[in-house]
């Protein structure tokens, strides 16, 4: 992974940021709209795309175009790094490789320490019934 490639790839467009904000709010673009193709990033391998689609699915629109905003600082500048630094670290993340999760057996004596367990709640709950007078 190429990071000065990838980052000349990124697309950013200024909007106006919702909310609160007074006069100024109506007249500076200060969010910023951060957008990365998949598809046609030359950037990552072939590899490193599937990856990511697989890890960066739930955020991906259907033509695999990932879009991050930013509107935390009022500096158009500043909201330019955060979201550059905010997509850098989810592509970190996202091409990670999990490792296989090793079955594991329980072990006798958790098995033996949880029937144990079980059998002291029911006497306890059989001591709180009324006596049986028949």
């Amino acid at each position: 992974m190429e990071i000065q490639k990838i980052i000349s790839e990124l697309q950013y467009k200024a909007v106006r940021s919702s909310g609160a904000g007074g006069q100024n709010v109506n007249k500076v673009s200060s969010k910023i709209v951060l957008t990365f193709d998949l598809k046609k990033s030359n950037a990552l391998s072939e590899e490193e795309k599937a990856l990511l689609e697989i890890n960066l699915s739930t955020r991906l629109t259907a033509d695999l175009i990932l879009i991050l905003n930013c509107d935390e600082d009022r500096s158009q500048l500043r909201n330019k790094e955060i979201v550059t630094k905010r997509f850098l670290e989810l592509i970190r993340k996202g091409l990670i490789v999990q490792k296989p999760r090793k079955e594991t057996k329980v072990p006798k004596a958790a098995i033996r320490k949880r029937i144990k367990n079980k059998k002291n709640i029911s006497q306890l709950k059989q001591n709180r019934r009324k006596p049986d007078l028949d």
